[in-house]
């Protein structure tokens, strides 16, 4: 794997806006596609701003479906963001179609992570060159941050202050969880630090604090694809010759495969969260909390 393209506000407030219509108000009408992406969005836009997120609560980004009250909360919207990079793709027909406001790929300037060989994997969508989960790495939901502060600014320019101030102080807590992930990462002997996945979804991650991926039962960016017998062949010889002890299957996946490969190479499952978050007050019912779980999975499987 390689680069290729170069205080906090109350988690009831994206709770109260996930999976139902914008209220009423005078509050700025927006969307967000994704809970990781709407929990960010709440982060810098506090009350000023009226939040639907469409994907529900253990959805998987990769193959939801918009409903009727999608299609009607993206006509709505004066600024609907999504993840971007090919994340959403099952929702584009509709923002095509319907929405009337700005869309915003908060992922937008992130350095793109791609497979080094694009035989590798087996992507029926097409994005097979592409990872949309930059939200692996803290540092890119700064990005994330400051272009959703840019983007409700512009919309709302009497309030322009107010979500700079709502940005700075969020950023403040994600330097802090980088901090504090680069300290637990550091318990794990580096020859030790090897995932295998669902799918390629911890990229970004692994990049930014070290770690190998070892392979995924489904070699692709998607989940929406199938690994063939000798794919999965492959991975256990690796599983089994680098002694990787687990493998991490995200809790929006069918665990089926999963049990299958830990058996066959004495390695356990362990679920961590990749593409949804919780209800709020949940084991990831925010993104700090998201990947905190996610980091003390990794730290207490392969420590």
């Amino acid at each position: 794997m390689r680069k290729l393209i170069s205080i906090f506000l109350p988690a009831s407030l994206l709770l109260a806006a996930c999976n139902a219509p914008a209220a009423s108000g005078d509050g700025l009408k927006v969307v967000a596609s994704t809970t990781i992406v709407g929990d960010v969005v709440a982060q810098v836009g506090g009350d000023l701003i009226e939040l639907t997120v469409l994907f529900p609560t253990g959805a998987d980004p990769h193959t939801f479906d918009p409903r009727p009250q999608d299609i009607a909360a993206i006509s709505d919207a004066r600024v609907v963001f999504i993840s971007g990079l090919g994340l959403e793709e099952s929702l584009q027909p509709a923002l095509d179609a319907n929405a009337t406001g700005t869309v915003v790929q908060v992922s937008d300037g992130i350095d793109v992570r791609t497979l080094d060989n694009a035989a590798q994997i087996n992507d029926p969508h097409g994005h097979e060159n592409v990872d949309p989960h930059t939200w692996t790495d803290p540092n890119n939901v700064i990005v994330w941050t400051r272009n959703i502060a840019a983007t409700l600014a512009k919309a709302d320019p009497a309030h322009a202050d107010t979500y700079r101030a709502n940005t700075d102080a969020y950023i403040a807590s994600l330097r802090e969880l980088d901090a504090w992930i680069r300290s637990e990462v550091a318990q794990i002997p580096p020859e030790r630090r090897k995932l295998v996945t669902d799918h390629y979804a911890f990229g970004y991650f692994a990049d930014e604090y070290g770690f190998e991926q070892v392979g995924a039962l489904v070699g692709s960016f998607s989940t929406n694809a199938s690994p063939s017998a000798q794919e999965i062949a492959a991975l256990e010889d690796a599983i089994r010759a680098q002694n990787v002890p687990a493998v991490f299957v995200g809790t929006t996946v069918n665990s089926t495969l999963a049990e299958q490969v830990a058996q066959d190479t004495g390695s356990k499952i362990v679920s961590v969260y990749t593409g949804s978050l919780t209800a709020p007050g949940g084991e990831a019912g925010s993104y700090l909390v998201f990947m905190r779980y996610n980091v003390n999975a990794i730290v207490n499987a392969l420590n």
